[in-house]
């Protein structure tokens, strides 16, 4: 497995597991309560910033477990990474209409928040999906 491929394997596993704890921990007081009132900026920016810490110790504890492989990436690697991202970016754009959508229809901020950061975590998995995929099954 290269260490692209090891990458994406835990951007994808940090890419669920963060945001799966966060919403069941604030989703989990919305029955029964005012949505206004619930506290949700400070566990939010904490889910999104032990999102990317735990992505970059991550990989450099990989890194470290092989440091031959560490560097190296040939033109099978970034094909790959440049289709997983070219679907991200496609994933995005249309799950941004959502909260844009909510933001027309004066939502509350907490729905139109929690829209868009479903929407990055939508386009981060479809992008690693796309690339596990294609490492998986062959270019």
């Amino acid at each position: 497995m290269s260490s692209e491929e090891k990458r994406t394997w835990i951007s994808a596993v940090v890419g669920v597991v963060i945001p799966v704890a966060y919403l069941a921990t604030v989703l989990s007081k919305v029955p029964g309560t005012d949505v206004a009132t619930i506290a949700y900026v400070g566990p939010m920016l904490t889910a999104i910033g032990a999102g990317i810490g735990a992505g970059i110790v991550l990989a450099i504890v990989t890194a470290i477990a092989s440091p031959k492989d560490a560097d190296r990436t040939d033109e099978r690697d970034r094909e790959i990474n440049r289709r997983g991202e070219h679907v991200g970016f496609y994933v995005m754009s249309i799950a941004a209409i959502v909260p844009l959508a909510l933001t027309m229809a004066k939502a509350g901020h907490f729905w139109i928040a929690h829209a868009l950061y479903l929407a990055f975590v939508l386009a981060a998995l479809a992008s690693a999906v796309v690339k596990i995929v294609a490492y998986r099954r062959g270019w």
